[in-house]
């Protein structure tokens, strides 16, 4: 099923303020929360849809990322593959303001939450690697290795052995909370039998002693998106560590670190590099051969008079966009001055010196003149 965008899912124009934004999420968020729709898989994942589309739009990056390219734009910054959304509501005073009040129109009011004991997301899993710096320019696929819970073999995750099962958990009766006094007051907290679920296992598995899962080597090739920058986040989902009572896999996320170039650099979708060229090359002009980061030689003509620093663009030479254009490679002129002349040499530039004359008062240079 193809996705709704994000704007037509919340209700909203592509103008609309922060203030509607959020306004439009809540009225979503309350009406389809799967606490208060128990079961209705339609409401769940309107309930995400809007989740997803919040998560973007009020966030002023993700955003203009969305309404620029679409959906690629916003590709593994945390809008196209939204997580896990029992955890959205830990901002409820952001959202919602009254967080006690919004928690009675959800749950129906009066006294405290009954913990969920429904299946819960596996826990995620972070692990960092490296790629070089073209790598990360142009894409790449990279196998990983690393450690994660898998669910069990033998008791198929729930952690009960053979021919057991579950039962209601003897000191909440169920409830999976602990009501405590405390003179006028009184707090409830998770129990600490069965951790909240409101069940206990009757007899634990012996093979992962009622854990449900077992940790094991995971081996995965990963895609590296062109155009990555240092510090992104890669979601890949399902791959974390697996559910404590039956729900679906965590994710994992996989860090990019970009390892420096030895000659070239980036500013966003452009790349920099520094060429060495010489005096007479600058003076004359010249067509001098460059070489590009992905191993292509290109033709660039440098003008007569070119000064030390100046800067020469090469089109679409640069880092790849979401959209399929490609960013440009900025050439810095960098002129070499010999220094050993032979004998020929010394009597050519003496004569130059001769013909063209020499300042020899020369006045300091504005600073704003400079090159970068």
């Amino acid at each position: 099923m193809a996705k709704r965008d994000y704007y037509e899912v919340l209700g909203i124009q592509k103008n609309a303020s922060k203030d509607e934004i959020k306004k439009a999420y809540r009225k979503l968020a309350i009406q389809y929360h799967p606490d208060k729709n128990p079961g209705n898989k339609t409401a769940e994942e309107k309930f995400k849809e809007a989740t997803e589309s919040y998560e973007v739009l009020s966030d002023d990056q993700k955003r203009q990322a969305y309404d620029q390219f679409g959906f690629a734009g916003v590709e593994g910054m945390g809008g196209a593959h939204t997580r896990d959304y029992s955890q959205t509501f830990r901002g409820f005073e952001d959202i919602f303001g009254d967080f006690s009040g919004i928690f009675d129109s959800i749950f129906g009011g009066g006294g405290g939450r009954r913990s969920h004991s429904g299946p819960r997301q596996g826990a995620g899993i972070r692990t960092d690697i490296d790629v070089s710096f073209k790598d990360a320019v142009f894409g790449t696929k990279v196998e990983i290795q690393y450690h994660k819970n898998e669910a069990c073999e033998s008791c198929r995750g729930t952690g009960a052995a053979s021919g057991t099962g579950r039962k209601v958990c003897p000191s909440c009766k169920g409830t999976g909370q602990i009501r405590q006094s405390a003179g006028f007051f009184s707090m409830s907290t998770p129990c600490p039998s069965c951790g909240g679920h409101g069940e206990v296992i009757e007899k634990p598995c012996s093979e992962c002693g009622g854990a449900g899962a077992q940790r094991k080597r995971q081996k995965i090739m990963v895609t590296i998106p062109p155009g990555v920058d240092n510090g992104r986040r890669v979601i890949i989902p399902k791959q974390g560590n697996a559910s404590p009572n039956g729900g679906p896999p965590g994710d994992l996320n996989v860090i990019i670190r970009v390892k420096p170039h030895d000659f070239y650099e980036r500013q966003r979708d452009d790349l920099f590099c520094a060429i060495p060229i010489s005096v007479s090359q600058a003076s004359l002009g010249a067509e001098i051969q460059v070489p590009t980061l992905d191993g292509k030689t290109i033709k660039l003509k440098v003008p007569s008079g070119t000064q030390n620093g100046k800067m020469l663009r090469i089109r679409d030479e640069g880092v790849p966009t979401p959209t399929g254009r490609r960013g440009n490679l900025y050439i810095k002129m960098m002129v070499r001055v010999p220094e050993k002349l032979s004998r020929r040499g010394r009597e050519l530039m003496e004569e130059l010196s001769r013909v063209e004359g020499e300042n020899t008062n020369p006045k300091p240079i504005p600073l704003s003149e400079l090159s970068d």
